[in-house]
């Protein structure tokens, strides 16, 4: 009777998981892709877009995918370049991992000649190859192999090494390991005629144990340019910091530049860049002292396309000294890492305890890219500059100053892996942040104030994602394992008033005829815009006036009460004098006592008129009282009777997940069940000097839930390794 049952139950129970994975994203007209629709190819690591036709190419573990992004339908194409089973066993034999010999595709750049260059980390031996695009084949060797060349600087050796590369005007540029072992790094031009490939000088001044990010080419246009100025090359990376003298290897975000025309030099420099110069970023919110110094992803955009003076750079950092996850965001303009290039360099030689003198800089000044000028005075070439120059650049790629930056966003409890970012009609940008948890975040960022306006969960095992690419209003999100096509512009994306209320200053107005969210020109009033907005929903309050959460708790009971953070300023609580309380971020964990009923009041300092004049907003506000002592239970009670429906409610999901994992046990060459994740409300903090430029942008994501709408109340294990406990987590509406 009991097998009966179950299986009876079985299908309703898998309807029920689709029907849920269904709703997450069915709203939105958004597509899910997997193992199943990708032929059971898997680690996808490289995507590379045909923005004239949709085409998606996308890099695996020992094949290539593509597939037309505008009608996810179809078949995919695939082409399977693998290993031999032979070099497969000479790498393991070396000391990797039978995984790790494996060919992960790291590589594909349109050559604009019909063809896409591919490379693979190849068993730990990197080759590159051609493939044809009106075929979707790998070019044939005469012997009726892949036609295969050395990757060796344009790929990495292993499947996890950080790794950049940008194509510029036919020219590949990469910044990549350059040995087996891993401990060698070259940024170079890695393809074109072999007197033109170059590489930075193997000195621990030029580069230290570097993780690379991204890269941009940069390319100047004739209206824009009446000195000559030659196109230049940037990277972005992370690195151990020679210029600090400490016990402990500090690392620094570094941004650095090549010059296109640069060839090397005669004597000095032979094959090596003559016009590499660095600089340190700095993200630090200066009035808390936080410094965010490594250096996670990238994104570049242009304010007025066409004009790459109006390039700014998105980067997304974490900190090295940060146990708990942490997440910022911070923006760079052109102009501003331009000015530090062209000021004064640091000198880095020491004897014994004083620094010495800096050496005079010759002239022409190094590191400078050619122009008309430097062409006037016979310096056509690199090849043609003066030792005494070349030998000042090749000890001096350091400069002095560092390009700073206010972040715009910070998040603890969060890790972000990818960025990237569109820009508003009227002002403002929209920050689209994937996590290392399948999720799709919305962020809107508005002259200092910054807001969350969704999280949105796309995959259904909790896969990092590590590619966006925004095209055509959709945003393409990839993950290892899978891809979703969701939406990615417009108020639309906003489903309900108080969502569409937070992104107001993006120029977005509830429709209350209507029940939708439309682009308004109508400007707001004064004050706080979000404020006023959210006023005019339903809830009826405002961002920084909440209503009060009324609680019934039990004497003993942990709480951990969240306030969500709009800002990298802190925030404070206000509550009844308890010393059994402890701040986790901006959310309060306490436990109940007779002196601790009454109200707690969580404010947060949010962006001002200027950076220095921060204003308070009310976050949060809770009113503590004693439920009836003759209920008993430790689990405290919302002043809410929707919260026993709830509870009723998280018991069927419980009873359901557990049927989905019965059936997954059971049946395990069959897809895994869905569910919906639920959003971390535990910090986010946002804020910033003014947004340096907004941008229009070449990528872009997507849309969805809304963060947990109503208050609820649910059981959580407390991560933090000081505390072992359970705490009562009261979920808050964001605004």
């Amino acid at each position: 009777m009991r097998g009966r049952a179950t299986m009876i139950l079985l299908p309703a129970v898998c309807l029920l998981c689709a029907a849920s994975w269904a709703a997450t994203l069915g709203g939105l007209g958004d597509l899910v892709l997997g193992p199943r629709e990708f032929k059971g190819v898997t680690n996808f690591s490289t995507f590379l877009l045909d923005r004239t036709t949709g085409m998606l190419f996308m890099g695996a573990r020992d094949a290539i995918l593509a597939l037309d992004t505008n009608n996810l339908q179809q078949p995919v194409k695939k082409i399977v370049w693998d290993v031999p089973e032979r070099k497969r066993q000479s790498c393991v034999t070396k000391g990797k991992t039978e995984v790790d010999c494996n060919n992960y595709i790291r590589l594909l750049q349109f050559l604009g000649d019909g063809r896409i260059y591919v490379c693979g980390t190849y068993a730990f031996d990197p080759q590159c190859a051609f493939l044809e695009l009106s075929t979707f084949t790998l070019e044939r060797a005469q012997d009726g192999g892949v036609r295969m060349e050395t990757g060796k600087g344009k790929c990495p050796f292993e499947p996890s090494q950080h790794y950049t590369a940008v194509m510029a005007d036919g020219t590949l540029y990469t910044a990549a390991t350059s040995n087996f072992l891993g401990t060698l790094f070259d940024i170079s031009r890695a393809t074109g005629p072999e007197q033109g490939r170059i590489r930075t000088e193997q000195s621990i001044n030029w580069l230290n144990d570097p993780e690379f990010v991204s890269s941009a080419f940069i390319q100047q246009s004739a209206e824009s340019n009446p000195t000559g100025d030659d196109d230049k090359i940037y990277f972005f990376f992370t690195e151990v910091a020679k210029e600090y003298d400490l016990y402990t290897k500090v690392k620094v975000p570094r941004v650095a530049r090549v010059c296109k025309s640069d060839v090397g030099g005669m004597k000095t420099l032979q094959r090596r860049w003559t016009t590499f110069l660095k600089a340190q970023l700095v993200c630090e919110d200066k009035p808390s002292g936080q410094r965010y110094n490594v250096l996670t992803d990238v994104f570049t955009t242009q304010q007025t396309p066409g004009d790459p003076s109006s390039t700014h750079f998105y980067g997304l950092f974490t900190s090295q000294w940060e146990r708990e996850e942490l997440s910022a965001v911070c923006v760079f303009s052109l102009s501003d890492i331009n000015k530090v290039l062209n000021g004064p360099f640091k000198e880095l030689k020491k004897t014994s305890e004083n620094w010495i003198n800096p050496e005079p800089v010759p002239t022409p000044r190094p590191g400078q890219c050619l122009n008309d000028a430097l062409k006037a005075e016979g310096f056509e070439t690199s090849l043609k500059l003066p030792d005494k120059v070349l030998t000042f650049v090749r000890d001096h790629p350091l400069m002095e100053n560092s390009v700073s930056a206010a972040p715009l966003l910070v998040r603890k409890g969060i890790t972000y892996t990818k960025l990237a970012v569109t820009q508003a009609e009227r002002k403002g940008a929209v920050l689209h942040l994937g996590t290392d948890r399948g999720e799709l975040h919305r962020v809107a960022v508005v002259d200092q104030n910054t807001t969350l306006l969704q999280e949105i969960p796309l995959f259904p095992s909790q896969e990092p994602i590590n590619n966006i690419l925004l095209h055509q209003g959709r945003a393409l999100v990839g993950s290892p394992l899978y891809l979703a096509r969701v939406s990615a512009e417009g108020c639309g994306l906003y489903p309900s008033c108080e969502v569409c209320a937070r992104a107001r200053g993006l120029g977005c107005e509830w429709n209350t005829k209507e029940e939708v969210c439309k682009e308004t020109t109508a400007e707001p009033g004064s004050g706080d815009i979000v404020d006023e907005a959210l006023r005019k929903c339903v809830i009826g309050e405002g961002r920084c006036s909440p209503s009060i959460r009324e609680m019934r708790v039990s004497l003993g009971l942990r709480l951990l009460l969240p306030c969500v953070q709009l800002s990298p300023r802190p925030c404070s609580w206000e509550h009844p004098p308890d010393r059994h309380t402890r701040q986790h971020h901006s959310s309060l964990e306490m436990v109940v006592s007779e002196k601790s009923l009454g109200k707690y009041v969580c404010t947060c300092q949010e962006g001002g008129p200027s950076v220095r004049d921060p204003t308070p907003c009310r976050r949060a506000e809770y009113q503590l009282t004693l439920e009836d002592p003759t209920a008993g239970g430790a689990v405290a009670v919302a002043g809410n009777r929707h919260v026993v429906a709830v509870y009723i409610l998280l018991f069927f999901l419980g009873l359901v997940l557990g049927m989905c994992l019965l059936y997954f046990l059971t049946h395990r060459h069959s897809r895994p069940c869905q569910g919906h994740h639920l959003p971390d409300n535990s910090v986010s903090s946002e804020k910033g000097r003014e947004l340096l430029g907004s941008s229009a942008t070449p990528q872009s994501p997507s849309s969805a839930t809304l963060l947990s709408e109503g208050f609820t109340l649910t059981e959580k294990t407390q991560r933090d390794g000081d505390h072992h406990h359970h705490v009562v987590h009261a979920a808050q509406q964001p605004g």
